[in-house]
């Protein structure tokens, strides 16, 4: 297995890259963008570095020596002051902060998310694999005709109902589904732990774990004793009402564009015929949901 080790590249590298893209960021911005006068004619395209200074609150001169890749060193609030100061959007300013080797600020939670098409039509292909995307929250924002086939239909449910945390504590349907139960949860609760931290205290988040500690006396037992672990890729047993124990390879994958929504792919395992048995629950899936054949 190939492992990334962080600063592999020397740091002379990474404030050259930094430098090189502050300077391209600079220059791609006009002074009537940004609210400044043009003034006499410019010999280079964009903003100077004292006008960045200025609407960023720095100094011109330790400005000049970030840009030149100096070893100077910017805080995080100065790596944001520089972001609105340049117009970086989301992505932007997360490779900036990545570059001065600072973490970026956490996004807090979205009173809704949205989900591109071409995600639902990349669900939709993996006609052989349930799987679901969930937001930063755990909830299931989008699914695929598998996942219905083996988990039920998440558009039956509504609110926090349709959060990953609620199917495993506070919903009885999901829980049967799950053969080793006792032993996934709480795994389930220190990833979803370790995961939540970055939005602790945001009104939706205390109350999904304020519903969770009333109707669950395990998630009650469990959630004080602060344990975290890392998500992990795991063999999870499913007890299907149609077609009995099923075992598929669950895997995880983040989507990297800072949104903290993650793919959730159930791959079939060759025990017990998984792959046969999900392929006749798909067929019993279309001919009840169109039974005329259309």
């Amino acid at each position: 297995m190939l492992t990334m080790k962080r600063n592999l590249v020397p740091t002379e590298a990474h404030r050259s890259e930094l430098g090189d893209f502050l300077r391209s960021r600079r220059e791609r911005l006009s002074p009537e963008t940004v609210g400044l006068p043009n003034g006499f004619r410019r010999r280079t395209p964009g903003l100077r570095r004292e006008e960045v200074a200025l609407l960023a609150g720095v100094g011109a001169t330790w400005y000049t020596w970030l840009e030149q890749g100096r070893s100077v060193r910017a805080s995080v609030e100065v790596l944001s002051a520089l972001a609105d100061a340049l117009r970086l959007d989301a992505v932007e300013r997360h490779h900036l902060f990545i570059l001065s080797d600072r973490p970026p600020p956490q996004t807090i939670l979205a009173d809704s998310e949205c989900v591109e098409a071409s995600l639902q039509r990349m669900l939709d292909s993996l006609t052989g694999q349930p799987a679901y995307l969930i937001g930063r929250r755990w909830d299931i924002l989008v699914w695929n005709q598998a996942a219905i086939a083996v988990f039920g239909d998440y558009a039956a449910l509504q609110g926090d109902e349709r959060n990953i945390m609620h199917l495993v504590f506070a919903n009885a349907r999901h829980r049967r589904l799950l053969v080793d139960w006792n032993e996934v949860a709480p795994v389930y609760l220190a990833m979803f732990r370790a995961d939540s931290a970055r939005y602790a205290g945001h009104p939706d988040l205390q109350r999904l774990i304020a519903t969770l500690m009333r109707t669950s006396p395990e998630f009650k037992a469990w959630w004080p004793k602060h344990d975290v672990v890392a998500e992990l890729s795991n063999i999870k047993r499913i007890r299907h009402p149609r077609k009995g124990i099923m075992l598929f390879e669950f895997t995880s994958f983040a989507v990297t564009d800072g949104s903290g929504r993650k793919l959730i792919v159930y791959t079939p395992q060759h025990e017990n015929k998984t792959a046969d048995k999900l392929e006749d629950l798909l067929r019993l899936y279309r001919e009840d949901r169109f039974p005329d054949g259309k």
